[in-house]
């Protein structure tokens, strides 16, 4: 797979001032750039991963997608042209403002500004968090992931899946039809939901090393008056228990932990018919007529003792002591 990992998201906005706030006091990354016309984000050893830039409107920018190196940029600029797919290459002053090495841009069937690159910057500078955070879980994994609600999901495939080579995890036909898909271990760095509506941006996901950082932004973004858009629950393909709050911009950052790992070389794609989520989740942006569907799908999914182990990475749990007979005994015999 040529695609490696979601490596930075850059945002037009029309206020850089709500951005700072929200990115370092609610998310907790850290301000690593800041200019009257620009700011930058860091959430791990990478000089930046989020850009927000001053502009008129509130909208994505631009997505920065990572390949190996100099040699895997030129095969993905060869085969995205033999596809008919106009792609420009950085000069040097743009792959310094990116922090690359690398860089190739060319347009999704969105119009979305879909940028290759390779040899990202790393710093020696410590991580410091705009809010007392374990980290976050980015490295091979990439930045997290992106969504966009599409009105053509077929289109979105031939590009990013049958172009890039976008690998699909799972689809999900009800309470709406999306797809999610992988270029490494995460589950999903990038998918879509459809549309009939509208094409544009629906999410940006990060992942946090601890269950407690969730829950303790979750406090921090109750206490701002509409800043939460999805409740508090765990999904049902990705596993990841996760919040959703409104940006600044107006769609949505959702806040997790504990996402599911896939192995790309032998996953094999399947619909998930669970839902969207096995537990909360309640979206205020759905339809009445989707809302109860969903609600529909979670008492399903509990009444049916629908139940998935948590993920986790080491240093990051510590096991429970077998303390009741009864459970011993159930999972004895599940074993």
């Amino acid at each position: 797979m040529t695609i490696q990992a979601l490596g930075y998201i850059g945002l037009h906005a029309t206020s850089l001032e709500d951005w700072s706030g929200f990115a370092t006091g609610v998310l907790g990354m850290q301000l690593a750039g800041r200019s009257n016309a620009e700011l930058s984000f860091r959430m791990d050893d990478r000089s930046q991963r989020l850009v927000v830039a001053r502009d008129a409107t509130d909208a994505p920018a631009f997505f920065g997608w990572e390949v190996a190196d100099g040699a895997a940029l030129d095969a993905m600029a060869a085969r995205l042209e033999a596809a008919g797919h106009r792609v420009a290459r950085g000069d040097a002053a743009l792959c310094d403002r990116r922090r690359v090495r690398g860089l190739i841009a060319t347009t999704d069937p969105f119009g979305n500004r879909v940028e290759l690159v390779h040899g990202g910057e790393v710093t020696a500078e410590p991580f410091r968090p705009g809010r007392n955070i374990s980290g976050f879980r980015t490295g091979a994994l990439g930045m997290g992931h992106a969504v966009m609600l599409v009105q053509d999901i077929a289109a979105g495939l031939a590009f990013y899946r049958d172009i890039l080579g976008f690998g699909v995890s799972d689809w999900i036909e009800r309470p709406f039809r999306a797809y999610f898909m992988h270029v490494n271990g995460r589950h999903h760095s990038f998918a879509m939901l459809e549309s009939p509506a509208a094409t544009t941006f629906h999410h940006f996901m990060v992942e946090l090393f601890n269950l407690d950082d969730v829950g303790q932004g979750y406090d921090i973004a109750q206490e701002q008056e509409g800043r939460i858009a999805t409740t508090l629950g765990r999904h049902a393909n990705d596993l990841m228990t996760s919040f959703y709050a409104r940006t600044p911009g107006g769609f949505l950052v959702e806040y997790g932990w504990g996402g599911r790992r896939v192995d790309p070389a032998t996953h094999q794609a399947e619909e998930c018919t669970a839902g969207p989520s096995l537990w909360g989740h309640e979206r205020a942006r759905m339809t009445a007529e989707q809302r109860a569907e969903t609600q529909a799908m979670r008492r399903a999914a509990a009444d049916g003792g629908l139940r998935a182990p948590v993920q986790v990475v080491a240093g990051n749990f510590a096991m429970a002591p077998g303390e009741c007979a009864w459970w011993d005994e159930v999972k004895g015999a599940a074993e």
